[in-house]
């Protein structure tokens, strides 16, 4: 991963830096140096966002940019926000943290900031800056089909380091599947520390600044840096409307049939980290226009869930 500096100190360093709401992004900005957010549940456009800390944020699907008309006004947790920089918005995900996005139809692929919330036209997962539109190769056409993944070792020790010297905002944990799990029997065990190995140094730790003041300081050199890697990128990368992932098999089976007027729909079965979920989906589709139309359709059908995904 492209950042000036290495290893854990430079990412926990990020903790003064990123955003607010969209909406209230519209301020001229008066302080640059931002805090750490994540944020209470909130409503845009009849819509209900969850912001949550997930470290393991692995999704496909429309990206967009935005750069000029929002230059020099305040992101969601307060940083300036620069058209040239490689920083993003984010509906859900904290900010500060770093993700990767990757540009499926070119292979091109940045390190990003998620500093700001949004974005809230269509249904977009990502919006970049101009500057990284233009690394990943879709500036001219406004929209692309993208990966974006979150960094999790480094926007874990993010979050960490604001902990360290306070937030202004309560940061949640990212919650678990909807459905109960059974509680596990707990079994009462025993530990003792070991010795090191022999001719074993303990590893010297980079120090952290020493206050708040001087960790918002040092952020300022601590950046993604513009370095694009070419990834190898497989499958047809075509456009469907999911409008809803089950682990129970009758559910999706439900929903299929109530969304059987709107147009075909599959149910498909995939094992992600051990557990199986059956996906409802409607497509595939031609192009990002008409994976619009067709969301709205399946929205309108009750499934206000539904997103667009690339598979």
């Amino acid at each position: 991963m492209a950042l000036r500096l290495t290893a854990v100190l430079a990412v926990a360093l990020l903790l003064a830096a990123c955003g607010s709401d969209r909406s209230a992004s519209r301020r001229t900005a008066t302080d640059s140096s931002g805090r750490y957010k994540v944020g209470q549940p909130y409503q845009i456009k009849g819509n209900w966002y969850y912001p949550r800390e997930d470290y393991s944020y692995d999704e496909t699907g429309i990206a967009s940019w935005y750069g000029e008309a929002f230059h020099g006004q305040q992101t969601s947790n307060g940083e300036i926000f620069n058209k040239n920089e490689l920083t993003a918005a984010h509906k859900t995900l904290p900010m500060p943290s770093l993700a990767r996005v990757t540009n499926l139809e070119n292979g091109r692929s940045v390190v990003v900031r998620i500093n700001d919330r949004g974005p809230f036209s269509g249904a977009r997962i990502i919006d970049v800056t101009q500057r990284t539109a233009q690394l990943l190769g879709f500036e001219n056409q406004g929209t692309a089909k993208v990966r974006v993944q979150v960094l999790s070792d480094e926007s874990k020790a993010i979050a960490d380091a604001m902990r360290r010297y306070g937030s202004s905002s309560p940061v949640q944990v990212a919650s678990a599947s909807p459905e109960t799990a059974p509680t596990a029997s707990i079994t009462p065990v025993t530990s003792r520390k070991l010795e090191p190995p022999t001719g074993y140094t303990e590893p010297a730790q980079a120090p952290l600044p020493a206050t708040r003041a001087e960790a918002r300081a040092m952020m300022q050199t601590v950046k993604p840096v513009p370095e694009v890697r070419q990834l190898e990128v497989s499958g047809s990368n075509r456009l469907f409307v999911q409008a809803g992932a089950f682990t129970n098999p009758d559910n999706a089976s439900r929903l299929k049939e109530r969304l059987t007027k709107v147009g075909k729909v599959t149910v498909a079965d995939v094992v992600l980290k051990g557990v199986r979920y059956y996906r409802v989906r409607l497509g595939p589709v031609n192009d990002v226009a008409e994976a619009d139309r067709l969301l709205r359709r399946v929205n309108g059908a009750g499934a206000g869930e539904a997103r667009i995904v690339v598979d």
